[in-house]
């Protein structure tokens, strides 16, 4: 059997890419079709918002030319896969003719004619349409977005609006950003969408105004802190076609969502433990995060984050949360937090006034992954096993803020009609928000 491998982005898959597989596939007997996870356009500097991997590996599927799908998700893994596969033939279009001949030292490599006069820039091109985004908030996490949201495509920032005026015209004077509202409701008037960095306690109302206004909402995480508000807001964006999701960086992250991936493939096995940690020390007492009156505190303003990883891998049946708190001044300056699955207990730390190690460990039963401070900022990993020569360390670049990912999936949902993200699905955000009520109620809870 000869087998040929190719490899491509295959964003807005087009005859074209159908006809340099077609190429490909006639070349031997079994073809290897490589979708690149990364979606970055580095010669538009600019994150694509149209297919997102999962989209393309299935368009790749349906043209019934591909034997076998991978997923290419570093540098170096062309020669590894050509190993790995046994391969005969590396293939691509022409217009990159000379690029891999150092792959001949393991197989051949042939060049293969394009389709002239289309291309996935080309139909980017003709589809692109700007989405028009209203900050809510001037804040600290806000101040991130506009230099974030310049490195996706479609993207454009052209309002803030935030209860104290000279804080959104600052914020739109360092941003170059053009128009500074008085209201919201007249931010509302002249957007598409809204990004919301409010005090959490504002999100509910601001997030209902937006949607009943027919716009698309991206709301900081956590999004809100009773479970009935967010089915609530997750219904009304479906009845009226809208998007909402909860901007959770992490969940968006390119290496957190290959961790996930590696560790539901099974590689460490059943996952039976999960325990995660974010701290921060506040010398400043009169901060919004520490003020009662602002659902200040540890598990409101962290717990989103160590959540994340337990639910995306066990689940939303969650059986039990144990809620152990350290308080201060009416607020959780430290929350631990034990919760107990069908066939894992998984745990938590948070804190606001007391210091932890913020790394995350994954327990299985044939192996453990270890991701280290800050682990919420997810660059590299390591798989751990019995026999130290099967671990293997895993890298990813974390680019600028980490905003932009977020961003880049809240437009893909919009302009491919998706209603909530796959990275941070509704089901999970509103798990969140229950989990989060089980505090604000006491339910559980053990003052310490």
């Amino acid at each position: 059997m000869k087998k040929v491998i190719t490899y491509g982005t295959y964003d807005l898959l087009h005859q074209g890419h159908i006809n340099l597989l077609k190429r490909a596939k006639a070349l031997g007997d079994y073809l290897i079709v490589g979708v690149t996870n990364d979606n970055f356009d580095r010669d538009r500097g600019k994150l694509n918002v149209r297919n997102n991997v999962l989209e393309r590996v299935e368009a790749v599927r349906k043209t019934g030319l591909a034997d076998k799908i991978i997923i290419e998700d570093y540098v170096g893994q062309k020669i590894d896969d050509i190993k790995k596969y046994d391969v005969d033939i590396f293939t691509v279009g022409s217009d990159w003719k000379g690029h891999f001949d150092y792959l001949r030292e393991f197989c051949d490599v042939v060049y293969l004619p394009r389709t002239e006069g289309i291309s996935s820039t080309m139909l980017r091109n003709e589809m692109q349409n700007d989405i028009h985004i209203g900050i809510v908030g001037a804040g600290r996490i806000a101040k991130r977005f506009p230099g974030e949201a310049k490195f996706v495509s479609e993207a454009v920032v052209n309002g803030v609006y935030d209860i104290e005026r000279k804080n959104a015209e600052k914020l739109a004077a360092d941003n170059n950003i053009p128009k500074v509202y008085d209201s919201y409701g007249q931010l509302l008037d002249d957007v598409d969408a809204v990004y919301i960095a409010t005090p959490h306690l504002s999100h509910y109302s601001l997030a209902k105004a937006a949607l009943e206004a027919g716009k698309h909402v991206l709301c900081e995480t956590p999004m809100v802190l009773r479970k009935e508000e967010a089915e609530e807001l997750f219904s009304l964006a479906k009845a009226k076609n809208l998007v909402l999701v909860e901007a959770n960086k992490t969940a968006h992250c390119p290496a957190f969502n290959h961790l996930v991936t590696m560790i539901k493939s099974g590689l460490i096995g059943e996952v039976v433990d999960i325990d995660a940690s974010e701290s921060k020390v506040w010398g400043d007492k009169t901060l919004r995060e520490l003020d009662p009156k602002q659902a200040g505190g540890s598990f409101y303003e962290l717990g989103s984050y160590p959540l994340l990883p337990i639910l995306k891998l066990m689940g939303t049946d969650v059986l039990d949360m144990r809620l152990y708190s350290k308080m201060e001044n009416d607020v959780d300056i430290y929350t631990k937090g034990i919760l107990l699955f069908p066939k894992a207990v998984c745990s938590f730390k948070v804190g606001l006034g007391v210091k932890t190690e913020g790394n995350l460990v994954i327990s299985g039963t044939k192996g453990y992954a270890y991701v280290p401070a800050p682990w919420w900022k997810t660059d590299f990993y390591e798989l751990r096993y019995e026999d130290q020569n099967k671990n293997r360390k895993y890298f990813y670049k974390w680019d600028g803020e980490g905003l932009r990912y977020e961003i880049r999936e809240f437009l893909s949902c919009i302009v491919n009609h998706r209603g909530s993200s796959i990275y941070l699905n509704q089901e999970e955000s509103i798990e969140m928000a229950s989990l989060m009520q089980n505090f604000t109620d006491r339910i559980n809870f053990t003052e310490i």
